[in-house]
């Protein structure tokens, strides 16, 4: 598959910087809204019918035969393999890994992009390949359809999404969905943190702490995934077959990738 092809349709474009820069003319900032609006609904269009997600956040700068990398890859076919849609921001690094993963394990596999000034480019493991102007919308996509978040190792955005993600199970805007964070060693300096300073602060709760699991067992993450599919969320896995009402399915298939 060649995602090139599609690559740089929407996101090149300093719009969203703009957006962030303070007031501008009103007409401008109508425009601006409905390209947001357009952007969110494009996205539950395509994503509508993906099936149950599992996300998974991680670095761009891991190539294949890093411990992360291989880490990512196993993690990605074995949520495929339990009958969950890998989604990734579909770049590279650990996002490539995973998705490869899925695709190895012939399940779905699906990336939410964004043009970056570097490193950000869509991997060739990908099922559905979206493309976002704003970092915002393309945030709230990782989210929505996930049912469980699997970290690893990963630098600045890594931090932003899985900080989010805990901060909206916190505070009750998501439900308490699996948080797994893999990489004990690389992760275990932020959970001394966590405990031995915001813990004994009162900045944040222990529950807060403890509803974050850390490991690097792929047979506990899954564990912890799947027993929430089950037991809370009710999900069937594989799950039924939907009816399309909304050109779900063209949208759909406009997001696949080109073949070569």
């Amino acid at each position: 598959m060649n995602n090139e092809r599609r690559w740089g349709k929407v996101a090149r474009t300093a719009d969203d910087r703009r957006f962030l820069e303070g007031p501008t003319w009103r007409l401008a900032e109508l425009k601006r809204l409905f390209r947001i609006v357009l952007e969110f609904l494009r996205g539950f269009r395509v994503l509508h019918f993906v099936g149950p997600c599992v996300t998974v956040f991680g670095s761009a700068r891991f190539q294949e035969g890093h411990p992360h990398y291989e880490l990512a890859r196993e993690m990605g076919a074995r949520l495929a393999e339990a009958g969950f849609t890998v989604m990734t921001g579909g770049g590279p690094g650990v996002m490539e890994a995973a998705n490869r993963g899925a695709r190895e394990a012939e399940g779905r596999s699906v990336g939410c992009n964004i043009e970056l000034p570097h490193e950000q480019r869509p991997n060739p493991y990908l099922d559905l390949f979206l493309e976002f102007r704003y970092f915002f919308v393309r945030k709230v996509m990782l989210v929505k359809y996930s049912y469980g978040f699997v970290v690893l190792p990963g630098g600045f955005g890594t931090m932003d999404e899985v900080f989010e993600t805990a901060t909206l199970i916190q505070t009750g805007k998501i439900p308490a969905f699996p948080l797994v964070v893999m990489g004990r060693e690389y992760w275990q300096p932020l959970f001394d943190l966590l405990r031995e300073k915001m813990v004994v602060a009162g900045t944040i709760d222990a529950a807060d702490v403890d509803r974050i699991l850390l490991t690097d067992s792929p047979d506990e993450a899954l564990a912890a995934i799947e027993r929430y599919a089950r037991d809370q969320a009710g999900l069937r896995l594989p799950p039924p077959r939907r009816r399309r009402i909304l050109g779900e399915r063209r949208a759909a298939a406009a997001a696949r990738p080109s073949l070569e």
